[in-house]
């Protein structure tokens, strides 16, 4: 078949391989073949957690095949020359990464076969008119702003390739290369990482119970068990038969017949089938030795069918909940699957309480987080996303981290934990290392995120039937109202779990009673993650929604008192500025940065603090330039509060009351109830005394 690249004096020779020693990292293996019907990008990726992907040349029309895989080529191999990247944006870069390379051949794969089922068989002289179709074919599909950019900027790739080949096809240039981009867009919206939805409470609360349970309570268990797994399957794997276990044998099925006890079996390809290895590693027979007398004897060929059993590990169940073992024992057949939830757990852990990006938490070895002699645990990893060489391409393999991670006590008990499963120095999530099946493929690199995202949901599961077994019915992990759980959200659930709580950066320490604000407080630090600018948006979108709920509450007429009640007036009353989605660094920094507008509602101490850092009580000692929620003080200059609540201090007066009264409390104790609920009636009785509402003169 002849091809439009016919007689193209510089086509790469078919048996050539496709990427050029330069492209290659050090001691990367044999590519594919120019020629070749699939190209494997493996060896072009050094970041241990990206997809390992590959271009299939199958999937595009026969005609414009060779005349894609040659420009494919150049995208891989060659430098955008200067002329072209001289007027644009910081964005791009003259080279970029094979995973993007990936990407954009995958557009110039759907954008060739909308060509095609047009009746266009070639990409020669590929008109201004025919990309302006291409451009209504792409808003069609319903696409992001961001969709549409990396599609056309995956078509401005493909004409400079051809333009400044040796013998170029003629491609029409793209108008919107000529115009920019900006108006063959869709309106314009956030980042994906702001609008993505975090995890509800409801399921990250429990979801984390588990989590924490694993690493800190189960592991040891299931570590072991994992230990006495590989070892009952390498016995039988390294003797042949044995004269001397055969009376151990004997003797074993002889106690089960005696005690009219189960035989263990497991279940494979649906059917209950003898337990053959698991009994020949409990007697160090081999398994055709187990085997034949277990067919020997027709008892137990029916036994197997009316009293299959299970195959109990061997080791002592430490770990408890409520100071009750959490099993009775893992069994033989289980054992694999424990240890997939227990990295699947570490995994969860370490990308909740760091918030690193899911890539950085696979790119983690083995050894990145020493005992310090004194101080804080440190997590020392690389950063992939915005990883650059010095002429500003993207770096595969991520560049080593400034600053690292701050490690809380949780997170450093699941790296321990992940090192005891991997060898030294290797990744945390090896593939390999986490593949707990007795023949492991050679796969290398860290477990994808895909694969994770599955386990994450297989995790969950899990622990809900974990739950339920244990009559924990409180503790299930209900599935999520925004979808699948996923790896990305964790980061974006950090934040808004930070923010929303009570004492902004404290809510962690609160929540995690174990942990100090310190720590917490180091995330918002974490300036090149962009944590930082998550948490900003997270915290002025509690501002707007609670300055937004306190003005229409003072419109209908709700009143306010405390020292700073004119000021929570006057911060109300710019609520209807915040119409529409805080999305940007932007909007929240100027929400963030106006002092009128410092409010924070705090359900513990029934009041809201409109913060003046030279007011606070909470902060006479510290230099930090944010309340103390957790250290709210009643006679405080920034304190006030609404009807709503003074009727909640009146509701725990009661409930106080109702204790003291109830005659099962000891004496001092109830004594104490009452006159705590005396302090919280007068701070009631002096709000409804001294209350004002916004339609009354400030001060």
């Amino acid at each position: 078949m002849t091809t439009q690249l016919d007689g193209l004096a510089s086509m790469p020779d078919p048996a050539m391989p496709f990427a050029t020693a330069d492209r290659l990292p050090q001691g990367a293996k044999a590519v594919a073949r120019y020629g070749d019907p699939v190209w494997c990008l493996h060896p072009l990726i050094e970041n241990p957690g990206a997809v390992r992907s590959r271009i299939h040349w199958a999937n595009f029309p026969d005609s414009f095949r060779e005349e894609c895989r040659y420009l494919a080529y150049r995208l891989i191999n060659d430098v955008l020359p200067s002329l072209f990247l001289a007027d644009r944006t910081a964005a791009w870069r003259e080279r970029i990464g094979a995973e993007s390379c990936h990407q954009s051949v995958l557009h110039w794969a759907e954008m060739t076969t909308w060509l095609h089922q047009n009746r266009i068989t070639t990409l020669r002289n590929l008109s201004e008119n025919n990309w302006l179709e291409y451009h209504q074919f792409v808003l069609a599909k319903g696409l992001s702003r961001s969709s549409v950019r990396q599609r056309l900027t995956s078509m401005q790739r493909l004409w400079i390739f051809d333009h400044t080949g040796t013998r170029p096809l003629g491609i029409a240039e793209p108008p919107w290369n000529r115009e920019g981009c900006d108006d063959y867009l869709p309106a314009a919206s956030s980042t994906a990482e702001n609008t993505t939805d975090p995890i509800s409470p409801a399921t990250m609360g429990p979801l984390l119970i588990w989590s924490l349970r694993m690493v800190e309570d189960f592991a040891d268990d299931i570590l072991n068990a994992w230990a006495e797994h590989t070892k009952m399957v390498q016995i039988p794997m390294h003797v042949g038969d044995n004269a001397a276990a055969r009376p151990r044998l004997d003797a074993y099925l002889q106690i089960l017949e005696l005690m009219s006890l189960p035989i263990p079996t497991v279940q494979r390809a649906g059917k209950t089938v003898f337990a053959v290895t698991y009994m020949a590693g409990l007697t160090g027979a081999s398994k055709s030795q187990v085997q034949h007398a277990l067919d020997a004897d027709p008892y137990w060929g029916k036994i197997k069918n009316t009293k299959p059993g299970p195959c109990p590990l061997p080791i002592r169940i430490t770990g408890k909940i409520d100071n009750k073992p959490w099993t009775e024992a893992i069994d033989f057949a289980e054992a694999p699957l424990m240890m997939r939830h227990l990295g699947t757990a570490a995994f969860i852990v370490i990308a909740y309480l760091t918030g690193m990006r899911p890539g950085e938490v696979l790119g983690l070895r083995a050894g990145c987080c020493p005992d310090p002699e004194t101080g804080r645990h440190l997590i020392h990893g690389h950063e992939f996303k915005n990883a650059r060489d010095e002429q500003g391409n993207h770096l595969s393999r991520g560049l080593p981290r400034a600053v690292p991670w701050v490690a809380i006590p949780p997170v450093v008990t699941a790296i321990r934990i992940l090192e005891r499963i991997v060898p030294s120095g290797s990744l945390l999530f090896d593939t390999h290392a986490h593949q707990f099946v007795a023949h492991r493929t050679s796969a290398k690199g860290s477990l994808t995120l895909y694969a994770l995202r599955d386990r994450v949901e297989d995790f969950a599961d899990w622990a809900s039937a974990l739950a339920e077994r244990l009559d924990r019915t409180h503790e299930t992990v209900p599935a999520d109202s925004a979808g699948l759980i996923g790896t990305a959200r964790f980061r974006r659930t950090l934040a808004w779990h930070i923010a929303r709580r009570p004492g902004g950066l404290v809510a962690l320490a609160i929540q995690y009673g174990h942990m100090r604000t310190a720590v917490s407080a180091g995330y918002a630090s974490r300036s090149r993650d962009g944590i930082h600018a998550l948490l900003d948006i997270e915290t002025a979108r509690v501002t707007a929604e609670t300055l937004t709920t306190l003005h229409d509450d003072l419109a209908s007429g709700t009143g306010v008192s405390g020292p700073a009640a004119h000021r929570l007036i006057q911060a109300a009353a710019q609520a209807p500025a915040f119409v529409g989605a805080i999305t940007t660094s932007r909007q929240a920094k100027a929400i963030l940065g106006n002092p009128i507008l410092t409010v924070h509602d705090n359900p513990r101490a029934f009041a809201m603090c409109v913060y003046n850092r030279d007011k606070a009580l909470c902060r006479r000692v510290e230099d930090d330039d944010s309340p103390r929620l957790d250290r709210c003080f009643a006679t405080c200059a920034n304190l006030a509060r609404t009807d709503h609540h003074a009727n909640q201090l009146a509701t725990q007066v009661r409930d106080l009351e109702l204790q003291a009264e109830s005659g099962s409390l000891p004496p001092p104790l109830a004594d104490r109830l009452r006159g705590q609920a005396t302090r919280l009636r007068e701070h009631a009785d002096h709000h409804h005394n001294h209350r004002i509402t916004s339609q009354e003169p400030s001060a």
